[in-house]
């Protein structure tokens, strides 16, 4: 893959702080990636991100779907999303990138920003929508335009099916492997690293498939019971951030320090928070079979390969966490409507075909599930160039 098309950083003149925006490559002229804002971002990460969503597209590339792939990009905000400057500063670094969204860039939420938010900022720094540099390439710009905003209406269980739809691709990526391994569900015990957006919904899909999820972390530290948590207590009880009230817990759940989730007797791991969240010193604590990578860019690359040689198989994000990014775009360019069922239905059976792709050429070729995802990209990368033209 070549350099990044585009690559630019920004500074706040109000507080100092830095954004970042960078589009990897574009597929009919446009890009696609969210916005994440926290306390770190640097230019670095944001160009990894948008290279993997340029991966992401790729991946779900069907000649018979409405919906084709996009190009890849991120942006990124070096802020707290809890301090109080967090807000304005959005809306700045929007109004800042305005040009970019308006002709290129489509996004949306990612780590520490919610769709709500991300809406209402773009709304302030006066722009259509954070993805109305798509409409464009939409048959019925409105018609597609209702049925997204029907589909962000749509709730099951009191949690929007926009929330939904990551972590029922995250827990579609954790079934099919063990599937393809003849591990029962029942008595698979899975450790959580947050419990907001993407964490929260993989967990209850999870708990709801009869796997036992033991432990979840997040910002106050890790919440542990080894016959399994209430996890639908504990979503009811998180705030915006994803942190648990824990005057909500049980009297025989444990408060564990931060990263104890890393360590506990689990087969299943799956961190859904922040970047680079599992190191050289800290994968030799790892006891689980697999690790689920629902957050973007989790495990670092030296850790991956001790991991492997310790017989540990990490699925990676470019496929596991890939469901909510394509569940946007399936619904708009009208694959499927706006009701929950059809959402997970298609969203279930896309992920498990990834997932088995994955693991059959990784099998075949004798390397690692991410090796595996850039040759299974390497291979669509020409097919899409060749049916819609050059990248950039």
């Amino acid at each position: 893959m070549t350099t990044p098309l585009l690559s630019l950083t920004w500074t706040d003149h109000v507080t100092g702080r830095q954004g970042f925006l960078v589009v990897d490559r574009l597929v009919r002229g446009v890009a696609s990636g969210g916005l994440r804002m926290r306390p770190g971002c640097t230019l670095d990460e944001v160009a990894g991100l948008a290279r993997g969503m340029t991966m992401k597209e790729a991946l779900h590339y069907d000649p018979a779907a409405r919906y084709v792939p996009l190009g890849g990009a991120k942006g990124g905000i070096d802020c707290d999303p809890r301090d109080p400057e967090a807000y304005p500063l959005l809306v700045r670094y929007l109004r800042a990138v305005r040009p970019y969204v308006e002709s290129f860039w489509t996004t949306g939420e990612d780590l520490g920003l919610s769709q709500d938010l991300v809406d209402r900022a773009a709304a302030e720094a006066g722009l259509v929508s954070s993805i109305q540099a798509v409409y464009p390439l939409l048959d019925d710009e409105a018609a597609a335009r209702r049925r997204l905003a029907d589909a962000f209406a749509v709730e099951v269980d009191g949690i929007g099916l926009d929330e939904l739809a990551g972590g029922c691709g995250v827990a579609e990526s954790v079934l099919a492997a063990l599937d393809a391994a003849s591990v029962p569900y029942a008595g698979t015990r899975v450790a959580v690293q947050g419990l907001g957006t993407m964490g929260g919904a993989t967990a209850r899909f999870l708990t709801r498939a009869g796997l036992t999820v033991v432990a979840v972390a997040d910002i106050k530290g890790t919440v542990y019971h080894p016959a399994g948590l209430d996890v639908e207590a504990l979503l009811a009880a998180r705030d915006a951030h994803g942190t648990v009230d824990r005057s909500a817990l049980r009297p025989a759940d444990r408060e564990l320090p931060g990263e104890a989730w890393l360590s506990l007797d689990v087969e299943v791991l799956v961190p859904a928070a922040v970047s680079y969240a599992i190191d050289t010193g800290n994968q030799e604590r790892i006891r689980a079979r697999w690790i689920v990578e629902a957050a973007n860019m989790p495990v670092l690359p030296a850790a991956e390969a001790l991991l492997a040689a310790r017989g540990v198989t990490v699925l990676p994000d470019v496929v596991v966490n890939s469901g909510t990014n394509a569940w946007w775009w399936w619904t708009l360019f009208g694959d499927i409507g706006a009701d929950a069922d059809e959402a997970f239905t298609h969203i279930r059976r896309s992920m498990r075909g990834l997932v088995e792709q994955l693991l059959a050429r990784a099998e075949a070729d004798g390397t690692s599930p991410r090796a595996a995802a850039h040759a299974l990209v390497a291979d669509r990368l020409p097919v899409i160039a060749e049916r819609f033209g050059r990248y950039r």
